[in-house]
């Protein structure tokens, strides 16, 4: 299996981290797609620091990932054209844009493939792959749900990054931890990251 991740610049940092080290734990391979904004919220959310380029990140995966992550995830450039995944030839099982921005949304909504995550996600709609949206912001307008009813018309799965309290959640990790559990549940990855109702 493997699997695209796209972190843009919405808040929610944790729950891109919580993603890539369970994917790192159980040796899924994955690529990685950071944009300038994202590497601004990790620094404020996870107190992460990343260097100017693509080439300077690699300390700053270690801390948030793993000090190995580069045996199972690879990191690609946003303006790298010459990347597998910008063309539909290379085959990946599933992109996961987590959290996703209101920017990224409009992006992909209407077709604009401005970079290599947002050409991505446009590969995975035309060839009729799973796309999983984690979008966080609030209140939502209607250009919000607009470009959400698009996506999920086309066949990409919309999931809020919308915690459940049933489960009595006492720590942020925990809330993160319901929220990651449902989208490995949509690419159907065996998990017990979060009690499920009844349980």
């Amino acid at each position: 299996m493997s699997y695209v991740v796209g972190i843009t610049g919405a808040s929610g940092a944790p729950y891109a981290q919580t993603l890539l080290r369970y994917f790192y734990q159980k040796k899924i391979s994955t690529h990685l797609l950071l944009t300038k904004a994202s590497l601004q919220v990790i620094k404020e959310e996870i107190d992460l620091e990343f260097g100017p380029s693509p080439q300077g990140w690699r300390k700053g995966l270690e801390k948030m990932i793993g000090r190995e992550y580069f045996k199972h995830i690879c990191l690609h450039d946003l303006e790298d054209w010459h990347s597998p995944l910008a063309s539909g030839s290379y085959k990946t099982d599933a992109m996961i844009i987590i959290p996703c921005s209101v920017h990224t949304l409009s992006a992909i909504a209407t077709g604009q493939s401005s970079n290599l995550l947002e050409r991505r996600a446009d590969i995975m709609l035309k060839e009729k792959k799973t796309l999983v949206i984690v979008f966080r912001e609030m209140p939502l307008n209607s250009i919000h749900l607009e470009h959400l009813l698009k996506l999920s018309q086309m066949g990409a799965h919309v999931l809020p990054a919308a915690p459940g309290f049933y489960h009595h959640p006492k720590t942020i990790q925990e809330m993160v931890d319901f929220v990651i559990g449902r989208v490995l549940d949509v690419l159907e990855i065996p998990n017990a990251l979060y009690k499920r109702w009844g349980e």
